[in-house]
């Protein structure tokens, strides 16, 4: 397994204290119990209180010590009484890790404005709340890290994610802003940037017919995600993708635009007509589809 190989490597987080939002499930629960088991104490933020419950069972089960703080982080003060309240129970906060986000599919012509509001309210305004939140704290004890989880989306608009893609950007600019700021203290801001990965939203989402399945794309764990927090924590590496090297694409787009939309438009149809049970019409994704439809 690939985190278990790197586990090693990272040394221990013991008496650290790590502040992870969304940890009910997914990337932020893997985060949470992986935490736990290199020794840290762990504060459980979502929602849903069973759920983190059962996550703070899992990471004492494992030797860790866990605090459930139901908060809803789209709440400015719920965020802050959050963090009062695990600064009052273990004095500090070394890390925090903003993974809390939500996507809801839709092209740009249909995209409701209530439901780009609720992505922006959580994606956005909740890690704002948060990274305000633990940052007196942080400057306080002189020392912090803030890990923001946005997204490969966040560097590369792709449809039918618009609205999600336009919460995650705005994830990325806050988070490169807050860098520079931070740049001559001792508060680390680190960015990861995640592809697809195999967790119950991807898994939601791709049963929307409209949203392309790129099968190899979704073999990628949660844990591919939480090695790169850790590497990010230990490391404090400003930025890093998941897999490493797919933000290339990021590159292509800022030099050649029309190229990257090409690709982007000419991989979408080509994940429409070789997904399961699909349609076989007439491919009009581009060459790429084309030459696919004459071999099958």
């Amino acid at each position: 397994m690939l985190l278990e190989g790197i586990l090693p490597l990272l040394g221990t987080f013991r008496d650290q204290v790590v502040l992870v939002t969304g940890a009910s499930s997914g990337i932020g629960r893997e985060t949470a119990l992986t935490f736990g088991r290199q020794g840290a104490a762990v504060a459980l933020v979502a929602r849903r209180v069973a759920p983190l419950e059962a996550v703070a069972a899992a990471v004492r089960a494992g030797g860790g010590r866990a605090l459930v703080v139901p908060t809803d982080v789209t709440d400015q003060r719920a965020a802050r009484a959050a963090v009062t309240r695990v600064r009052r129970a273990w004095r500090r906060i070394d890390i925090l890790v903003n993974n809390a986000g939500i996507v809801i599919p839709s092209p740009v012509p249909q995209l409701k404005a209530r439901d780009l509001e609720a992505m922006l309210r959580v994606n956005v305004f909740g890690t704002l709340f948060m990274m305000q939140a633990v940052l007196p704290v942080m400057r306080r004890q002189g020392s912090g890290t803030i890990i923001n989880v946005a997204s490969l989306a966040g560097r590369r608009g792709l449809t039918p994610l618009g609205g999600y893609c336009a919460s995650k950007f705005a994830v990325v600019g806050l988070t490169e802003a807050l860098r520079t700021e931070s740049a001559a203290k001792d508060i680390h801001v680190g960015l990861v940037l995640p592809g697809v990965i195999d967790t119950p939203m991807a898994q939601q989402i791709h049963r929307d017919s409209r949203v392309p399945r790129w099968p190899s794309l979704l073999d990628m764990p949660p844990e591919w995600v939480v090695a790169a927090i850790l590497l990010t924590a230990r490391f404090r590496l400003p930025e890093i993708s998941v897999p490493p090297g797919a933000a290339t694409m990021e590159v292509i787009a800022a030099l050649a635009p029309r190229v990257s939309d090409a690709m982007i438009r000419w991989t979408t149809a080509a994940a429409r007509w070789l997904a399961p049970g699909a349609t076989r019409r007439k491919p009009r994704g581009g060459p790429l589809v084309r030459r696919q439809a004459r071999k099958s």
